[in-house]
């Protein structure tokens, strides 16, 4: 009997923060992420400033679908729009990774960093990062 294969899909979508004015917690966004992304099989990659967030999700198409419905259900994101969508043969990141830039930290270390992350993605996914790397303030 041949064994059935699960479709891997890949979102990439950005985001800002609320405009009410609260406080995002990134550091705690980032764990709670890692947690839930786990258990979910989702893996990816997050790039946020604080107030901007863009994010490429891979896993099982059913388990992207249900993270991301929690992201659109998430009041500290506003604005959120699909820039990419697709099905996959493997996914381009095998580790969940989150980068967040910091108060202190050097711009440029952490857009090297990227950079490298980015080294095995599609141009699409690659391009929207380095766009975002680019116009950082």
């Amino acid at each position: 009997m041949d064994s059935i294969v699960t479709p891997l899909r890949q979102l990439l979508y950005v985001s800002s923060s609320n405009p009410s004015g609260a406080k995002i917690d990134v550091p705690t966004v980032v764990e709670q992420s890692r947690h839930n992304n786990a258990l979910d099989g989702v893996t990816g990659l997050l790039w946020s400033d604080g107030k901007r967030f863009l994010q490429v999700l891979e896993g099982a198409a059913d388990s992207v679908m249900t993270t991301f419905a929690r992201i659109r259900a998430d009041p500290r994101h506003h604005a959120i729009v699909v820039l990419h969508e697709r099905n996959i043969e493997a996914r381009e990141f095998g580790n969940w990774t989150m980068v967040q830039r910091r108060p202190g930290d050097d711009p440029d270390a952490l857009d090297r960093k990227m950079r490298r992350l980015l080294e095995g993605a599609s141009q699409t996914v690659r391009g929207n990062f380095l766009g975002l790397i680019a116009a950082r303030p």
